[in-house]
């Protein structure tokens, strides 16, 4: 993810001072790759650069907290990856100093910001689906399918107790929620660990790299973060939802689609396909509306970098995401009320997370409150 926001800040030509990694080695590693000039050695001396404005927090979750309370009480903006903390105590305290310091906070929650999840929370804003009434959204993949494959996200002191949930799962419920304007009011999960053994390679092996050489020493690892989860939702409005979610699907590498149908019309968009929007009717034929901003609304065009036939996909994501943020800051008193996830999402999708928690322990649906 490093790489990622690295990528999408010079393209919009902001200014990179330095960069603090996990320990020096990476530090120094990254500096060096990225042509970045400044190393530092804590998160302290990151904190009292005075000329550092806003950091992005891009390290495994149990650190996010601690990186992002310290950030913030030293004046610094910030941009955190999901999930924004690994409680939701946590993520609430974020949200209060970041109130009480007038800093803006946002989490990573980048799939917003694909052109067409724009047009579809515009359209259905504007009425044109009609009464939003079953949300249902799959997200499963395939790097995590073989016990040999591991990360850090596999240990739950790393990567908090849910796992699919935490870092997929989480954008699927942002994203419905923020596209349809419904808050979800009761979850009943079912969590599943297919592979409760796993093989941890004794050196470190990159996300999403391939199996392990047979000569690769490896120790067994017992797994108590979850593969699999179904979830059912219910919305403020009556609207009922499922999500499906999966990291142990072989040739699913990204594979995130939504589906809502309302009184009116229903619509469909699938993750790797990302320039599609599906529109769907009773009385008349379907529709493929194609990423083109002089077909989009007013409201949702501007979230296009280029003209139609030109696809955009996951890097214009973060890049239209990271743009808001940054004007935001520069001209939040005129803007008004921030339309990009904020700390407050992050907290939000903990307390989903939690409630979920509750639910798998006592087999029954929870409400969930804010």
């Amino acid at each position: 993810m490093g790489f990622t926001h690295v990528e999408t800040l010079r393209r919009m030509n902001v200014q990179i001072i330095g960069m603090l990694g996990v320990d020096s080695n990476e530090t120094n590693s990254f500096t060096s790759r990225c042509s970045i000039s400044k190393g530092y050695a804590n998160i302290d001396e990151l904190a009292n650069d005075p000329n550092v404005d806003i950091v992005h927090i891009c390290t495994p979750n149990h650190l996010h907290f601690g990186m992002a309370k310290t950030l913030l009480q030293f004046g610094k903006h910030i941009i955190v990856e999901k999930p924004l903390a690994i409680t939701s105590q946590e993520g609430y305290e974020l949200v209060q100093i970041a109130k009480q310091n007038n800093l803006v906070g946002a989490v990573n929650y980048s799939i917003r910001y694909y052109p067409l999840n724009q047009e579809a929370h515009s359209r259905i804003s504007a009425g044109l689906l009609g009464e939003p009434r079953i949300l249902h959204a799959e997200y499963c993949q395939d790097w995590l399918f073989l016990p040999t494959d591991w990360n850090w996200r596999l240990d739950s002191k790393e990567g908090g107790s849910l796992r699919v949930v935490g870092d997929i799962g989480t954008h699927v419920m942002d994203l419905l929620s923020w596209i349809t304007g419904l808050e979800i009011v009761e979850v009943f999960a079912d969590l599943a660990t297919f592979l409760p053994i796993r093989k941890r390679p004794m050196k470190i092996q990159s996300t999403f790299s391939n199996k392990l050489s047979p000569s690769t020493e490896t120790e067994d690892v017992s797994i108590n973060t979850e593969d699999y989860a179904s979830i059912l939702l219910r919305f403020n409005n009556g609207a009922r939802g499922v999500v499906t979610l999966s990291q142990i699907n072989a040739g699913r590498k990204n594979a995130f689609w939504w589906e809502v149908n309302g009184s009116s019309s229903s619509m469909y968009w699938h993750q790797e396909e990302p320039n599609k929007l599906w529109l769907g009717y009773r009385n008349k034929a379907n529709e493929i509306l194609l990423k083109d901003p002089a077909l989009m609304l007013p409201e949702s065009r501007g979230f296009c970098a280029y003209p139609g036939g030109h696809a955009e996909g996951y890097p214009d994501s973060f890049f239209q995401h990271f743009f808001q943020v940054y004007r935001y800051i520069e001209e939040g008193k005129i803007l008004g009320k921030p339309t990009f996830p904020t700390l407050e999402s992050g907290y939000r999708e903990l307390v989903l997370c939690e409630c979920i928690q509750k639910s798998v322990s006592e087999s029954r649906w929870i409400k969930v409150n804010y």
